[in-house]
């Protein structure tokens, strides 16, 4: 893995997407960067239970600010001059925050309480900037985007568990996917509940001295991308 070198973008800049969401990669490319993936198994419950107490937005900013420093600590190839992005989402309703559910009964479960109900998605973005191979600016943020949730019947509710997709989505759904047939609205920008706001990233990135367009690819170059999971 350190033999290999991540794809640079037009201005010779290297993006790391600390995130193993496909959703993420998939807007980011479609979008103009091509990320280099690196993971970086976070203990997430680890960092809630340090941070207990603080507001929901300060927590999934908190997440993907862990996310992101965790890859940029190690990452498994040098990187002269690039930026580390993190995110993390948690839903909030009722006053409650919940992650990915992780099993088919808590999936059922969520969707009872949400069923024809609006909850706020919280999705956390962290940006690091790196030269030299040093952290040199950083800067995090939470969009929050309303979600207005359909009244899905108890078999398309099963027939939604049995794809798996909700198991491992904050919500238990993701509009771009199967659970997109059972939204009935989105307030706020949508590439968020997807996983990604483009618009906070690219203030994020302002953020740290680097514009969005820095980091599209080269004219002409081909999607590709690094994998890895730093542990």
């Amino acid at each position: 893995m350190s033999e290999l070198a991540a794809p640079v973008s037009r201005s010779g800049l290297v993006t790391v997407l600390a995130s193993r969401s496909p959703a993420r990669l998939q807007v980011l490319r479609a979008a103009g960067i091509d990320p280099a993936v690196v993971v970086s198994d976070v203990d997430e419950q680890a960092v809630l239970d340090e941070h207990a107490g603080n507001p929901p937005n300060d927590l999934v900013a908190r997440l993907a600010l862990a996310k992101a420093e965790a890859v940029a600590a190690r990452l498994p190839w040098p990187v002269r001059r690039g930026v580390v992005i993190g995110c993390d989402s948690m839903l909030l309703h009722d006053g409650r925050l919940t992650g990915k559910p992780g099993t088919t009964e808590r999936a059922r479960q969520q969707w009872a309480e949400l069923s024809g109900s609006t909850a706020e998605l919280l999705t956390g973005h962290a940006v690091l900037r790196i030269d030299d191979g040093e952290v040199t600016a950083r800067s995090a943020g939470t969009e929050v985007t309303q979600i207005r949730f359909g009244t899905p019947t108890p078999a398309e509710i099963d027939a939604y568990l049995a794809t798996g997709e909700p198991l491992q989505v904050a919500g238990s759904l993701t509009i771009d996917g199967f659970g997109g047939w059972f939204v009935t609205g989105v307030n706020g920008d949508p590439s968020s509940v997807i996983g990604i706001s483009l618009p906070l990233t690219r203030t994020l990135l302002s953020d740290v001295d680097i514009e969005v367009t820095d980091l599209w690819r080269p004219m002409g170059g081909n999607s590709n991308n690094l994998e890895g999971t730093v542990r």
